[in-house]
């Protein structure tokens, strides 16, 4: 059953403990700072300069919403930036496919540490392959988009007005050697969420555009956000996206319509900064999951030595310089660059927007904005390091060129 209802919600979990298998339990950090609002405008600043026409944040808290833009929209006729513009969120989308796909569980339609070949016959080589290492990205498929993409500007100009299937996107990662036994260790992976698409509409019967709109869209009034696929066109206001070539100095690429048929429900929604706060501090104050099931989402584990980024089913869990934790997603595909995180009691949330991809320098610079929101101003003594400004994603994810 949903759990978005008519006339109340259902309650929020208790307290998340331990995340790292084998360690004490502990309570998640709250930030209680106020946002560094003249930090989060220099990292915006920091991510023009590295190439991005434009970028924007939008923070939600205690004291109400707060906003900050630079650069361009629009490179054709100069449109300013606009934190109510629709953009495309790419791999945000993965959160709410394990939204949908939890959500099932709920209902007892889909069982976590079931092999997928239970309910998708034949579909993988390999038996010992479960939903739960599928919304974990342990499941060792190959990522195909790593071959698709090798070379970015023309890679994308092959599949920009495509169609897939998503048996044909499953046979391009079959085609390629996997990359671990499974559960063995986080290796990220579209194809990991084009399977969760296919489990979606076996379970419902339904396209997964319909289970988004009747699961999330609709009961959370999320009127910016949709999964147009294979439509390419992005409606009402927006910001368009450009891509960098891998030729130093070639010129930008408008990348902003395309099916996006390469990644579907990996990443092909499109929503809006407003939209993607109130989906995310929805999703962890409890409002569309079960507790128990929640709790099960928020179950992280390292992606890297730095013991600083997490995964759990679909949600990233960081950790900031201050010791805040923030859960949320990162986007990248052809054109933009998303951030979207929230508190885990999901009271302040931040979401943040840059019109490029194909420049880790950009989503770096970008990624600054979650120190200046949740960590709020440095210590005096801190601030010629610039805190706040100096975000480092994860070395895996800094620079790969596309939906991340």
């Amino acid at each position: 059953m949903l759990a978005v209802v008519a006339g109340g919600t259902l309650p929020a979990t208790a307290a998340h403990a331990a995340t790292v298998p084998g360690s004490a339990a502990q309570a998640p950090v709250q930030p209680t700072a106020a946002p560094d609002l003249e930090a989060l405008t220099q990292a915006l600043r920091n991510t023009t300069a590295a190439g991005a026409p434009g970028a924007m944040a939008r923070f939600t808290g205690p004291d109400g919403v707060r906003t900050r833009v630079e650069g361009v929209r629009d490179r054709e006729t100069g449109a300013a930036m606009d934190t109510r513009a629709r953009f495309r969120i790419g791999s945000v989308t993965k959160t709410f496919s394990s939204v949908v796909l939890l959500q099932l569980v709920d209902e007892g339609k889909i069982e976590l540490d079931r092999p997928v070949n239970a309910y998708l016959p034949g579909l993988l080589p390999d038996d010992r392959i479960t939903v739960r290492h599928l919304l974990t990205h342990r499941s060792g498929l190959a990522d195909y988009t790593n071959a698709m993409f090798e070379h970015t500007v023309p890679g994308f100009e092959a599949v920009r007005n495509k169609v897939f299937t998503y048996k044909e996107l499953v046979g391009l990662s079959l085609a390629e050697p996997r990359t671990t036994e499974p559960g063995v260790a986080y290796k990220y992976s579209n194809t990991n969420f084009v399977v969760v698409g296919m489990l979606i509409e076996k379970a419902t019967g339904k396209p997964v555009a319909k289970e988004y709109e009747r699961r999330i869209i609709k009961p959370l009034k999320l009127k910016h956000t949709s999964y147009v696929h294979p439509g390419t066109t992005i409606k009402g206001l927006h910001a368009n996206g450009y891509l960098h070539p891998d030729e130093a100095g070639a010129p930008l690429v408008d990348s902003t319509e395309q099916t996006v048929s390469w990644a579907q429900s990996a990443g092909a929604m499109i929503s809006s900064a407003a939209d993607l706060s109130t989906f995310m501090s929805s999703l962890l104050g409890g409002k569309l999951l079960r507790p128990g099931t929640l709790d099960a989402m928020l179950t992280v584990t390292p992606t890297d030595t730095t013991n600083t980024r997490f995964y759990g089913l679909g949600l990233r869990r960081y950790d900031l310089s201050c010791g805040a934790q923030v859960y949320g997603h990162t986007g990248t595909v052809q054109g933009f660059y998303t951030y979207a995180f929230t508190t885990r009691d999901g009271k302040r949330s931040l979401s943040a927007m840059a019109n490029t991809s194909n420049r880790g320098q950009a989503n770096t610079a970008l990624g600054g904005t979650l120190e200046a929101a949740f960590c709020g101003k440095a210590p005096v003594a801190a601030k010629a390091t610039a805190r706040g400004f100096a975000f480092a994603p994860a070395a895996a994810e800094a620079d790969l060129p596309e939906n991340r």
